[in-house]
């Protein structure tokens, strides 16, 4: 209880305990040994999506965004915290604040499918997911389009199991293809929202060393996913899920571009 207050309040430790009527150090060791034992369960409820969650994913997203083939959504956003000791500089953000970048995927319903909450603010989001293992993975495994594909913003490298928008569409399809996309790929925005809303801990300052704060952001990543598994709403998504195939049949070079440029060219 003392944890879930913590998370859902981002309370200093003090008021938590003269809620909860215990002390400081009580708060402490509770907030602690929750997390420790949530991230004992990471691989239960917070894992790569098996073929079959894969081809439901590309089903709902085509329903949703006319944007086939796709079986998540990545984005970066940032975890303000309180000034570090070590390494100062290295975690002020483009908006002068200190903060943990943290690079998550969401599959269609919200639900977080990787998570990589380590890095310091100053950090881009194409260097986190260059270093991710979730890039290492898809670079051996994910051999052609048909293993389905990753959706992420312009501050991405365009790859063949990464698509960004075109940054300027010369083409009524390319056009179309850019909204497509961004409907499609707003879906981890709307998570990042409501995701903050429910542990606002992860809204305001953290204050703890930045080691501790990786690890309570991902204790917050596998509640989400808890809370999904649970039939609990994500506010504000009225979404649902639909019959649409979503399947791309690609004979081609494995080439971000051109792989780009042939969903633009087939479907819109």
């Amino acid at each position: 209880m003392l944890a879930l207050r913590f998370y859902a309040s981002g309370s200093f430790l003090e008021v938590i305990g003269d809620t909860m009527g215990v002390d400081k150090g009580t708060v402490s060791r509770a907030v602690t040994n929750v997390t420790e034992a949530l991230l004992s369960k990471k691989d239960q409820f917070l894992r790569w999506p098996t073929q079959g969650d894969m081809m439901k994913s590309q089903r709902v997203f085509f329903m949703r965004g006319g944007f086939p083939g796709v079986i998540g959504c990545v984005d970066g956003t940032h975890i303000r915290i309180q000034a570090p000791t070590l390494d100062e500089p290295t975690y002020v953000n483009r908006k002068e604040w200190h903060s943990i970048n943290v690079q998550a995927i969401c599959d269609h319903e919200g639900k977080f499918i990787n998570i990589d909450a380590q890095w310091p603010g100053s950090t881009h989001d194409s260097h986190i997911f260059r270093m991710s293992d979730v890039s290492l993975y898809l670079e051996s495994h994910n051999r052609s389009v048909d293993d389905g594909i990753l959706l992420g913003d312009s501050g991405y490298a365009c790859s063949r199991y990464l698509l960004t928008p075109y940054l300027h569409p010369a083409t009524p399809s390319q056009e179309a293809f850019n909204s497509a996309h961004c409907k499609t790929r707003s879906t981890i925005e709307r998570v990042f929202g409501w995701w903050k809303r429910r542990f606002h801990v992860l809204h305001g300052e953290i204050r703890m060393k930045p080691g501790k704060v990786c690890r309570v952001i991902g204790a917050c990543a596998i509640l989400n996913n808890i809370a999904l598994l649970l039939k609990e709403d994500m506010e504000g998504d009225g979404q649902q899920d639909g019959n649409g195939v979503g399947h791309i049949n690609y004979n081609g070079p494995e080439d971000g571009r051109v792989v780009r440029n042939f969903i633009t060219t087939t479907y819109f």
